[in-house]
């Protein structure tokens, strides 16, 4: 190849296993100008006293190095800019790794709950020790007929927030002791959330220790749930024990997941002593 040698966009890109289009962003956006374009057809070519340069850009941007921070660089070349550009771009690496973990977590995190929904044993009444977790609440009475009753509830509990907070399968509603003492299972006083062990919540956020509880698994949602909140409360008169705080009713599949129905599935929980 002879200093003075042009050659086409295509076959640079070709060369560098990369597109025509990324050498065409790279000239926009001021990283690399072809050394001739002709005026006639348009044509860009390049020498190859970039080609230099161009694997420079490709080192950088494997290295996930945003073009402008790339730009500057090849503008400013020099051993102390670009330490101090991978020592930032190290940083970033650091701190994707640790959103990465996040969402694997999450992911687990839902994989697990589904799986266990998908194996739910339903209509049977079961004491079950709740592990301890973090909620959110909103108290607040509401009557929520299907998930979309729920939505103005999850934008107040959504508030404030500086990054959005997941929902999917984690927020429910509850009926407070009295009212489940009193028979009423129709209307609801509070929506809460579960935090995962990752969230971060700006708000009031309550400790929930592990309690006992008496739970019930149904094919169905909200609008179904206050035949199962009666058989909950008359087996634990029956046993002879005692409601001891706020129920947690929530959706562990529902139209969020399946738009069949048949599938879905509703947990009730009452804490007892």
């Amino acid at each position: 190849m002879e200093d003075g040698k042009l050659f086409q966009i295509g076959d640079v890109a070709k060369m560098f296993h990369i597109s025509v289009g990324s050498l065409r962003h790279y000239e926009q956006a001021g990283l690399l100008e072809p050394e001739y374009t002709d005026p006639n057809t348009g044509y860009r070519y390049y020498s190859v006293r970039q080609f230099e340069v161009l694997n420079t850009i490709r080192y950088l941007r494997v290295l996930d190095m945003p073009l402008n921070q790339i730009a500057d660089f090849l503008k400013n070349r020099d051993v102390d800019v670009i330490e101090d550009k991978l020592l930032k771009q190290k940083k970033l690496v650091a701190e994707k790794r640790r959103e990465l973990a996040s969402i694997e977590r999450k992911i687990d995190h839902r994989l697990h709950r589904l799986r266990d929904a998908r194996n739910s044993e339903l209509d049977v009444i079961q004491m079950k020790t709740m592990p301890s977790c973090r909620l959110v609440w909103i108290r607040d009475s509401l009557s929520p007929k299907s998930y979309l009753d729920l939505e103005y509830a999850i934008r107040r509990l959504e508030e404030n927030q500086r990054e959005s907070v997941v929902f999917l399968g984690k927020v429910g509603v509850g009926i407070s002791k009295e009212n489940l003492l009193a028979g009423k299972f129709t209307r609801y006083d509070s929506v809460f959330l579960v935090l995962d062990e990752e969230d971060v919540y700006q708000g009031k956020v309550e400790e929930h220790p592990e309690e006992l509880c008496v739970s019930v698994r149904f094919c169905g949602s909200h609008s179904e749930a206050g035949i199962y909140y009666r058989k909950l409360m008359e087996y634990i008169k029956e046993h002879k024990m005692e409601a001891a705080g706020f129920s947690r009713e929530i959706t562990l599949i529902d139209n969020g997941i399946t738009a069949d129905t048949e599938k879905f599935v509703t947990e009730i929980s009452i804490p007892i002593i």
